[in-house]
């Protein structure tokens, strides 16, 4: 039996069945919620089982983004947030509801299959990130891998696990800069399927949290090339 168990949200039944049958042929367990409230209960039920979420943005009783949040207050289970929504302005608002990954519909199962891959091997990752306690420190911004922990000032920031993993690729390397071929391959281990502005989209949902009037930005953008974590000179 798979150790992989899948919670899939999704009100429209055949797009329901379709990907269960899928995830099932690929030896995953999976669970099916059919509106916002399922979906909690479900997960209430079987949090120590489930290893990710699908989760539609448009459900009946409780709208994909609240389910979301909510399930992020309680728990570090990856999201990946399946939407129609296409615009920038939505897909920062499906991450900062603790989405982890978003597939916009329609989408190719092929696609979906991969992201769900990527997504156990990185968790598999950073079960051995943890286990060497790792701790790194930059300016005023500090992260503890093992505790999945960071800092700026002292104050603890929430961060998604994708955004948490992009800002451990750039901590690592300090005044370093990293295409976002690299951090695209680093971060989400695949040639992604998606938007070339994936990149951009997490470092700007990042930015939201780690920069204040206070703190000045420290992931710098190098134009035509990527990102880097350095005080800026200019």
């Amino acid at each position: 039996m798979s150790e992989v168990t899948i919670l899939l949200v999704e009100d429209e039944e055949s797009l329901a069945s379709f990907i269960s049958e899928e995830l099932k042929y690929e030896d995953y367990q999976v669970l099916i919620a059919r509106d916002g409230q399922q979906a909690l209960d479900l997960f209430d039920e079987h949090q120590s089982e489930i290893t990710l979420l699908l989760l539609d943005w448009m459900l009946p009783k409780i709208d994909g983004l609240t389910v979301g949040r909510k399930i992020r207050r309680r728990s570090q289970v990856p999201i990946i947030m399946m939407t129609a929504r296409d615009q920038l302005g939505d897909k920062i608002t499906g991450l900062d509801a603790g989405a982890d990954d978003y597939i916009t519909k329609p989408f190719e199962i092929e696609e979906l299959l991969a992201r769900i891959r990527v997504i156990i091997r990185r968790q598999k990752q950073i079960q051995a990130m943890q286990a060497e306690s790792l701790l790194y420190d930059y300016e005023d911004l500090h992260l503890d891998v093992a505790k999945r922990l960071v800092t700026r000032d002292g104050q603890e920031i929430e961060l998604t696990q994708k955004e948490f993993d992009l800002l451990y690729e750039l901590i690592k390397t300090p005044e370093e800069v990293l295409s976002r071929d690299e951090l695209l391959n680093t971060v989400w281990g695949y040639e992604y399927f998606g938007q070339t502005n994936t990149v951009d989209v997490y470092i700007r949902a990042l930015r939201n949290k780690l920069d204040d009037a206070d703190h000045p930005r420290l992931i710098q953008t190098v134009r035509g090339v990527g990102y880097v974590l350095r005080k800026n000179y200019e």
